[in-house]
This record gives C-alpha cells, sequence and structure tokens, in this order.
C-alpha cells in the first residue's frame, strides 16, 4: 500500500445561498409591517437611499391611489431607471439656511384665539385608561395595611395575570419572594380580595365564584352549596342532578344557576393590563381584489410603504470621483451603498411581482368562491399555484405567509385559500373550510335546549349536503372554530 498527496480535478454543481438571495427570500416572507419597518431601517442606514416624493398614478378603480409602477414590475432590472426631482445640493447655501431657521420665532401655547389659561389642563387632554394593576395598587396605598403588608400586596398584584387571576405563583413562592410568613401572605391576599373589581386575586374560577357570592348573595344557600360542590355538574348544565343532590326543586336549582352564570368568571378582563396593550389591531391588506366588468382583478395596495429611489446627489459624486480618479475610498463606499440599495429596490418589485402572480393565480382556481361564497370554496394546495406560475411551493408558501387580500366577501390571509380535500357522496370534493361553515351554520340553527352531538351533526351533513365525514372529523373542525361541545352548548334556563 502506497501513501502520498494527488491532486484531482473534478467539475460540481452546486447552488450557494448568496446574500442577495438571501434577502430576496427575507423580504418575500415579511408581513406588510415587518416590510415597512425594514425599509425604514435600511433608508436610516444606507444615505443611497430616497422617498420617491412624488405619488404613483392610480391603477385602481377600487381604491384610489394604490398604483404600483407597472412598468418597473414587469421588468425588475430596469428599476435603476426609476428617477425623480434632482437636488442639487452644492447650490444650497447653508449659512443663509440655518440664519433664517434660527431668526424665526418659537410658537406659542395658544390655538385658534385662546390662551394659555384657557387651554385644557395636561391631565383633561390624557386618553390612556387605567390599568388593572394602578386601578389595584390605587386600593393598596388608600388600604390600612403597614409599608411590610404593602410590599406583599403589591408582589400579589404583580403576580395577576390579565384576567385577575392568581395562578402563575403559590403562596409559598410568593412568600419566599417576599421573605415572610405564608400565614402573613394568606392574610395581604385576604384583604386584596375585598377590592374592586369582586372576584380579584382569586386562585381559580372556583375561589372568583365564591368571594361574589360572599359579596352579592351571602345569604343564598343553594347559590354557596352550588359553588362549593357542584361547579362539574354547572359546566355540565345538569341542574336535574343538582336539584336531586341538593334536595331542592328543579326550578330553585335552575334559579341559582342562573344566579351563578350572570357573575363574572374575569374580573380583570374590563382593565388593560398595561395602557393601551389590548387596543384592536387593524390588518391592512397587502392586495385588493375586486369585480371589473364582470372579472376578477386585483390590485396591489402600496399605500404607506415608502417608495424608493436612489439618490441623484451619489450617482453624480459617484461619477465624479470616476472622472478625478482618486479618493478610492469614498468611491468604493458610495458602490457598495447603491449596489445594497439597487438590490434592496430590485428584492421589494420582485415580491410585489409575486404576490401579484399567486394571488391571480388563486382568483383563477377560486372563481367559484368569489362569485357565490365559502360554500363554493374548492380543495387547493401550494402545488396547484406553484405548477400554474412556475414556482417552487416554498415560494408560495413564502408568499402567503401573513400576507392579506381584501375581497368582497370579508379580509383573508392568503393562505386561507389553500384547503384540504373531502370527499362527498356524490363524488365531488369540498374544501374543509366549506365544511366548517356548514357546520356553523347547523349549530347556528340548532335548539339551544336540545343542541346536536357531533354524530348527530356528521349524520345531517351527510343527509343534506352529500357530505361523508367522521364524529371525530365534526369534532376536531367545532374544536378549531371553537365551538364548545353538546353539553356546554345546552341552554337549561
Amino acid at each position: 500500500m502506497e501513501l502520498g498527496l494527488r491532486a484531482n480535478l473534478e467539475q460540481k454543481q452546486q447552488l450557494r445561498m448568496t446574500p442577495q438571495l438571501q434577502q430576496a427570500i427575507k423580504l418575500l416572507q415579511l408581513s406588510r409591517m415587518e416590510l415597512k419597518s425594514l425599509v425604514r431601517q435600511e433608508m436610516v442606514e444606507n444615505p443611497v437611499l430616497e422617498e420617491q416624493q412624488e405619488p404613483y398614478a392610480a391603477e385602481s378603480m377600487y381604491v384610489k391611489e394604490h398604483g404600483i409602477d407597472q412598468k418597473a414590475d414587469e421588468n425588475p432590472d430596469e428599476v435603476d431607471e426609476v428617477q425623480a426631482d434632482e437636488r442639487d445640493m452644492d447650490n444650497i447655501d447653508w449659512e443663509e439656511y440655518l440664519d433664517d431657521y434660527s431668526s424665526r420665532s418659537m410658537p406659542t401655547n395658544s390655538y385658534k384665539g385662546y390662551s394659555t389659561t384657557e387651554l385644557p389642563g395636561y391631565e383633561e387632554t390624557l386618553s390612556t385608561e387605567e390599568s388593572l394593576s394602578e386601578h389595584l395598587m390605587s386600593q393598596l396605598r388608600l388600604s390600612e395595611l403597614d409599608e411590610r403588608q404593602q410590599e406583599i400586596g403589591a408582589l400579589i398584584i404583580g403576580n395577576l395575570d390579565e384576567a385577575g387571576y392568581l395562578r402563575d405563583a403559590s403562596i409559598e413562592e410568593l412568600a419566599e419572594d417576599a421573605e415572610a410568613d405564608a400565614e402573613e401572605v394568606e392574610a395581604v391576599l385576604e384583604v386584596i380580595q375585598e377590592f374592586d373589581p369582586v372576584g380579584i386575586a382569586a386562585r381559580d374560577l372556583q375561589e372568583c365564584l365564591k368571594i361574589q357570592a360572599d359579596v352579592y348573595y351571602p345569604d343564598d344557600e343553594t347559590v354557596h352549596e352550588i359553588i362549593a360542590d357542584h361547579i362539574s355538574d354547572l359546566e355540565r348544565k345538569s341542574t336535574a342532578k343538582i336539584a336531586r343532590v341538593l334536595n331542592v326543586d328543579k326550578e330553585e336549582a335552575r334559579r341559582a344557576a342562573k344566579v351563578i352564570s350572570a357573575m363574572e368568571p374575569r374580573p380583570g378582563g374590563s382593565y388593560e393590563v398595561m395602557p393601551n396593550e389590548n387596543e384592536a389591531q387593524y390588518i391592512t391588506p397587502d392586495i385588493y381584489i375586486f369585480k371589473d366588468s364582470g372579472e376578477w382583478v386585483a390590485t396591489l395596495n402600496e399605500d404607506g410603504l415608502p417608495k424608493l429611489k436612489v439618490s441623484d446627489y451619489y450617482r453624480k459624486q459617484l461619477a465624479k470621483k470616476k472622472e478625478e480618479g482618486d479618493d478610492d475610498e469614498v468611491k468604493e463606499y458610495i458602490q457598495e451603498k447603491l449596489r445594497g440599495a439597487m438590490w434592496l429596490i430590485r428584492s421589494i418589485h420582485q415580491r410585489q411581482s409575486t404576490i401579484m402572480k399567486v394571488t391571480e393565480s388563486i382568483i383563477k382556481h377560486q372563481k367559484a368562491f368569489f362569485d357565490e361564497g365559502i360554500h363554493e370554496l374548492k380543495p387547493m394546495v401550494l402545488k396547484d399555484v406553484a405548477e400554474d406560475i412556475e414556482m417552487h411551493e416554498s415560494t408560495v408558501s413564502r408568499v402567503t405567509t401573513n400576507k392579506y387580500v381584501h375581497t368582497p366577501r370579508g379580509v383573508f390571509e392568503l393562505k386561507f385559500f389553500f384547503n384540504s380535500s373531502i370527499s362527498c357522496t356524490d363524488g365531488e370534493d369540498l374544501a374543509s373550510e366549506a365544511v366548517k361553515a356548514r357546520i356553523q351554520e347547523i349549530i347556528d340553527d340548532e335548539d339551544p335546549g336540545k343542541p346536536l352531538s357531533d354524530a348527530k351533526i356528521a349524520d345531517r351533513l351527510e343527509e343534506e349536503d352529500n357530505i361523508d365525514i367522521a364524529r371525530r372529523t365534526v369534532a376536531k373542525y367545532r374544536e378549531k372554530m371553537g365551538i364548545l361541545s353538546s353539553t356546554k352548548r345546552k341552554k337549561a334556563f
């Protein structure tokens, strides 16, 4: 056997992820808000990038000023030809500008003829709602607890969840954190449980209801007995069993159950955990679908997205440096930033173009949904769209994630249109979302006193809609839609 070194020449094909390709892939999967944030950040870090001030012409009959530069979209390689108003920074007299700026008077605190004293005070202009912790801390400071007990109280309040329950920490853990006895912490907790809202700082639902019953119904024995020993029967709406065990008539059991059902299971739910944290978050669609001359068409929503261009000033500076043939470090810096700016602009236009292609393919496959509604939603997988637009499935998956479309039938995530297939007895296939909608309709129309079981819903689907699915499939879809089981949907009063 001979040992030695040899040089071999071989040819290989290898796919390498360039930084530009990584950037394009990253932009594809960003949501609209994330894209806006990234563009703003890039504009801060790259001086070559500027925002084009003049708006694009409106291309949509549906939304005014929601257009896109179609020429650049069709040919991303020509993005660098986008021009804007020139700004000759060499002609600006900065000294004169600063002198003029410094000579301006500061604005006075007056509005429409009102003096400063007539304006509302700072406190009157605040719009932030009081949070749960702030509400409880204000009561704690007004209580008769000493300084040491108030420290323990603040620790308890700080461990309440958004519903107002003390579930994340035990008495023993709080005592260890406060370096106090468990009995002392328990005593402070009992005081806090007397605060408003009633039922606050309970450790579970049963204790929460007990606190409310002690305050509102101190003499109602039936209510107290149900809370103490029959919560599980109450959840199952088994008022007949409660009446039999407590030796009361059914009307009394139903009355007490109705009283308990009117109590607040989430005493802290009406307060904000932190100011403005629970404000509604609105979805801004990435694309609009509407009917034009009898055909469904799509248009991109460019409203609010910065329209980027490459700075003409830095282009001139680069050309100037090349002519002079000096200052290689500055020239290299400008070239690097120009390349980065051009790749970002091209990647954004490629992202928007891909979203359009995917949406147009969805319209082609789901035309019946847009015409008739959710019952006509067809089964569709990523592969169907990928083959139609000649792209990889992973690209379609990235494009449809966290992207929303506005249609006459509502706002949907693009992934909504991709559904598994459910076989029907008449030979046709139906989308799973259409089946869910039909289950929702059946439950909405049921008798509240005699709700349908999953097995009966499955039977009705087969009889009325030719949809053959198992009981456990109905249960799975019902749970995904957040619908309770038949025993918990039953209304006994």
